[in-house]
């Protein structure tokens, strides 16, 4: 590990724990700071409503106002996710319904991009909405540093991520490919515990001068372009505890490797992948058979260079 890295590990990562909520309030009636949460949704009916309560109720009380804005983004749910988020006290917004003008593309990063349209907060935190065992400390934890230090702009969290029973053997992802592509190309960004992590949050100042990819790439993406914009010294993480979320079938960790793998190749070239397709196999009663799926391969641009979010922030 390069010796700036240990020196920044020593410096950039901490503990929920160290900045209390009492501390964190403080920094944020002295700032006059605001604060997003976004929760990006698909399908989550089953644990979006009590992720969201668990913010209203320890985050957003007349004695604990840390958070002003809680926002589920619908990324096209087909079951009672925005029922499920409004009853709990969010606003739901639709993907679609979000610069109309321009066609909605499936995607984590296609809906976090959107999110800056309809937030307000200098601070945007995003949390993925198929949590379980919800702590507000991922929230708080990550906020943390950027109410209470000016020079950080964009927070990671990390936790340990089970599989099942099985301790630390969640995000193989992660291990497999990110972390290779993270030491070999981006060794400055080798100290980040969960670079793939669903839970980060940014100022708006940086998030909007980030191109998002539209899919699974969307975390390495603003992580290494951030370190290329703010410099790792902008950069932190926050251990929050444990994560326990929905874990995917090997083909679609697939999927996700190959977005992923041409995230990267797009920051290290900045050129067009030859064949944008992962061919993956199910057997079935013929024998295995091939299934072709797209990589994503767009991004949109910077959020500051959309003529409608310009007017959004002026209004």
């Amino acid at each position: 590990m390069l010796e700036e890295v240990e020196r920044w590990l020593a410096r950039r990562s901490w503990s929920a724990a160290d900045r209390p909520l009492d501390r964190l309030l403080a920094a944020k009636r002295e700032t006059g700071s605001t604060v997003s949460v976004v929760l990006p949704a698909l399908n989550e009916e089953a644990t979006v409503g009590e992720i969201v309560a668990t913010i209203r109720r320890e985050l957003m009380t007349g004695d604990v106002p840390l958070v002003d804005e809680l926002v589920v983004l619908d990324s096209g749910s087909t079951d009672g996710t925005a029922r499920a988020a409004r009853a709990a006290g969010a606003r739901v917004e639709h993907r679609d319904a979000v610069l109309p003008e321009l066609p909605a593309v499936p995607g984590k990063g296609e809906v976090l991009w959107r999110s800056l349209l309809v937030t307000s907060g200098d601070i945007v935190c995003f949390v993925d909405a198929d949590l379980r065992d919800f702590s507000a400390s991922f929230v708080s934890g990550i906020v943390g540093p950027l109410l209470t230090d000016p020079d950080v702009a964009f927070v990671k969290a990390m936790y340990d991520r089970p599989l099942g029973e099985l301790e630390g053997q969640g995000g193989r992802v992660t291990e497999l490919v990110a972390r290779p592509l993270l030491n070999l190309h981006w060794p400055l960004l080798a100290g980040f515990v969960q670079p793939l992590g669903g839970e980060y949050a940014a100022r708006r100042s940086l998030l909007e001068r980030l191109p998002f990819p539209v899919g699974y790439g969307v975390e390495l993406g603003l992580l290494v372009d951030a370190l290329h914009t703010v410099g790792l010294d902008a950069l932190a993480q926050v251990d929050v505890g444990v994560r326990k979320h929905r874990h995917q079938d090997g083909r679609a960790l697939g999927r996700m490797a190959a977005a992923i793998y041409r995230t990267a190749q797009l920051r290290l070239g900045r050129g067009p992948l030859v064949r944008p397709e992962l061919v993956q196999f199910e057997r079935t009663a013929e024998g295995f058979s091939p299934r072709t799926h797209p990589v994503d391969t767009e991004e949109r641009p910077p959020m500051a260079d959309v003529p409608e979010y310009a007017r959004h922030r002026a209004a």
